[in-house]
């Protein structure tokens, strides 16, 4: 196999504790509106059970994006060429990562995630089916640039950001996260990008609250890492899974609501929530064609060639990083 040692870029205390989650956690719990950053979701647990939510039926986005690449995977390499190195912000997903490396001729795959367990699994289910290709996994936080390894710094890059992860973000903060991505990258860059498109409020609610319970054991596994790694004692059995639509931010809202009023503690910090009072836990922001392409624009991308489905569910579009100008 041709898996490189992973680099490890994530800070944690004496006791191996991620100091950014730590800080995100407290820092939230003590909001008005409690909130705690999607990307914590992502532990090996957390990582299996996306996998799972991927699988269901009312999950669509994984399901189009994947039959995107499946059928102009070939015009999206051409369109990119030979040669580059594909950097995947988050650990490269068992069905969607391979589609593209199939079709590329890539010199290398370099996966950035904050999950160190998972992206070394993920690597390495990589490396049977593509033994030939370099595949260097970085532990890393790719909120902020990431110093790409030195074997790979003079290749040309494509960032590959599939899932519609961006979603997540609100808009400033995903104009920061495509900012840092173009930092991280660097000039010639290309970033393939999956968004979700704006569409019927039922089906979208579905696909966050299905009714095997995989999105709430998905959103209530959070509570369990807390308890785990920042010595919490959340009473897991006292929230519930809530998804809801945001008409204003044309946004889907996760959030765990408590059952009944609770006191419990984080790191030492005691935490004091009312019955129906939430933590706000993730967004999942719908775009329109030109709204992907103006928070692009504004991230310091230049969209170069779109692709969407025939029930226009979802959107993949190519785009070269902006020449960086001094003047407009």
């Amino acid at each position: 196999m041709s898996v490189h040692a992973d680099l490890k870029l994530v800070e944690t205390d004496d006791d191996g504790v991620d100091l950014a989650f730590r800080a995100d956690v407290l820092r939230g719990l003590s909001e008005r509106q409690k909130a705690i950053p999607a990307r914590w979701f992502y532990d090996l647990a957390g990582s299996e059970i996306f996998e799972e939510i991927t699988r269901l039926q009312e999950y669509y986005p994984t399901r189009v994006e994947t039959g995107l690449l499946e059928t102009h995977g070939a015009a999206m390499a051409t369109r990119i060429g030979p040669n580059r190195s594909v950097v995947e912000f988050g650990s490269g997903s068992s069905v969607k990562t391979p589609l593209l490396l199939r079709e590329l001729n890539a010199a290398a795959y370099v996966p950035l995630d904050i999950s160190g367990d998972f992206l070394r699994q993920s690597s390495q289910e990589l490396a049977e089916k593509f033994p030939d290709l370099p595949i260097i996994p970085v532990e890393a936080n790719f909120m902020r640039p990431v110093e790409l390894p030195a074997s790979v710094r003079h290749l040309d890059m494509l960032g590959f950001f599939p899932g519609s992860t961006i979603g997540n973000m609100v808009p400033h903060t995903a104009v920061d996260l495509l900012r840092t991505m173009r930092d991280t990258l660097g000039e010639g860059s290309q970033l393939l990008i999956g968004f979700d498109r704006a569409k019927d409020i039922a089906r979208l609610i579905a696909a966050y609250d299905d009714p095997q319970g995989v999105t709430a054991r998905f959103n209530l596994n959070l509570i369990d890492r807390i308890n785990r790694e920042l010595d919490g004692d959340m009473p897991r059995e006292k929230f519930r899974h809530v998804a809801r639509w945001n008409a204003d931010w044309s946004r889907i809202e996760m959030h765990l609501e408590a059952l009944e009023d609770l006191i419990f503690s984080v790191s030492d910090q005691h935490v004091k929530m009312r019955r129906g009072e939430t933590i706000h836990t993730e967004n999942s922001h719908k775009y329109t064609p030109n709204q992907a392409r103006l928070l692009l624009q504004a991230g310091g991308w230049t969209p170069v060639h779109l692709w969407t489905d025939t029930g226009e569910d979802f959107l993949i579009i190519l785009a070269d990083a902006t020449e960086q100008r001094s003047a407009p």
